[in-house]
């Protein structure tokens, strides 16, 4: 489920659009994100004492699920260059998020089948 917040900006059909087909994309490369709570968060920051072009900041927080805890955020004067920043490393982020399990996998495989091999040995050694 995906949840698009506004602020400071206008709640507009067009942007709402932009980003669910840009989040669509990376939903469907990883399909765990499919049960996954998406809070994703459109803010634009001005300044009223001081000229100088708008920011805008696109920020993905997944709130549960296999990938939760994972916050992105990136800023850029365009909420479309902001958009395409935050979608670029996100596809990172998951990824070696992912990656990280796998080795937590590999890791503890390799030492129980230490554990086995040295108990195997000592076996071996008590029936000679």
């Amino acid at each position: 489920m995906i949840r698009i917040i506004f602020k400071n900006l206008k709640r507009l059909e067009v942007e709402n659009d932009v980003v669910m087909e840009r989040l669509q994309r990376v939903i469907d490369r990883f399909p765990a994100l499919k049960k996954c709570r998406i809070h994703v968060t459109l803010e634009m920051h001005s300044s009223p004492t001081q000229a100088r072009p708008e920011l805008f900041t696109v920020t993905i927080h997944v709130r549960n699920g296999r990938y939760r805890g994972i916050r992105l955020k990136k800023s850029a004067h365009s909420l479309y260059a902001a958009l395409a920043d935050v979608v670029e490393h996100s596809l990172e982020k998951f990824n070696r998020f992912g990656d990280r399990s796998r080795v937590k996998e590999r890791s503890k495989a390799r030492k129980l089948c230490r554990l086995g091999r040295e108990i195997r040995g000592k076996l071996i050694l008590n029936l000679v």
